[in-house]
């Protein structure tokens, strides 16, 4: 692809994002397609989001005791954990598993409804399939992204402390005062502004490559693949953009 290529397909997702923008009032009435929504695409994320942030906050427990053991300052780790989850890992992480998981679930379901004319008979009965379909399924997913790392963060905490505390003996107290102090309220907004971000990114990709993606079984594939790599690729871009702008 090259870069006019690019641009293009840029300014076009652009336009299908204040599309769904314009169509949202109308479809916020039907509440409950977005509460289904919601459920498919954070609810059923549950299990690997706790998996994968129990054993990241283990991880980060071990690795980060040993560097701050170098300096005599074990008894910070957990801020140190605190911080590198609700800022960094927290948003970051939970944006690849949310690409991986239920983003490609949602460009696969919206790639088949393509495929099988189901968009076409909707407009001939008049109704609008973006309004109808796709809405609740962005709205979900940008729903579900920070509701999903906030789980994520919470867990990984746990995770270091179960290593710092219980395996490396760190002193309880010390490991959540020092944390309760070192956190700031910024540095949760600025996770949460981080995850909000990447949820729009992310569901966003994943409605329009399905919604456009080729009608065959080959351009569907095409359309998940296409989904978890630039998902993954945009996280990171705009990780880096979010985190100077906070600096």
């Amino acid at each position: 692809m090259n870069l006019a290529e690019a641009l293009g397909k840029l300014g076009a997702m652009t336009w299908f994002l204040l599309r769904m923008i314009a169509l949202t009032p109308r479809a916020l009435p039907r509440f409950g397609l977005i509460v289904q929504q919601i459920f498919n695409t954070g609810a059923l994320s549950i299990v690997i989001i706790m998996l994968s942030g129990l054993f990241v906050g283990m991880v980060l427990g071990l690795q980060g005791f040993q560097l701050l053991q170098r300096f005599g300052s074990a008894e910070t780790l957990g801020v140190a954990a605190a911080i590198g989850l609700v800022k960094e890992l927290g948003p970051v992480v939970t944006a690849l598993l949310f690409a991986g998981r239920a983003g490609a679930a949602l460009a696969s379901e919206l790639g088949l409804m393509s495929a099988t004319d189901q968009f076409s008979a909707m407009e001939m009965m008049a109704v609008d399939p973006v309004q109808r379909v796709v809405v609740p399924r962005f709205l979900g997913g940008v729903i579900s992204m920070p509701l999903l790392a906030a789980i994520f963060s919470v867990i990984g905490i746990y995770g270091a402390q179960l290593v710092g505390v219980q395996i490396m003996r760190v002193d309880s107290g010390s490991f959540w005062s020092q944390m309760r102090a070192g956190v700031e309220f910024r540095d949760l907004v600025e996770g949460i502004v981080k995850s909000g971000i990447f949820g729009v990114a992310c569901s966003l990709i994943a409605v329009y490559e399905g919604y456009y993606a080729a009608p065959t079984a080959e351009g569907v594939g095409r359309a998940t693949t296409r989904t978890v790599v630039t998902s993954a690729v945009i996280v990171l871009f705009l990780d880096y953009l979010l985190t100077s702008a906070f600096l």
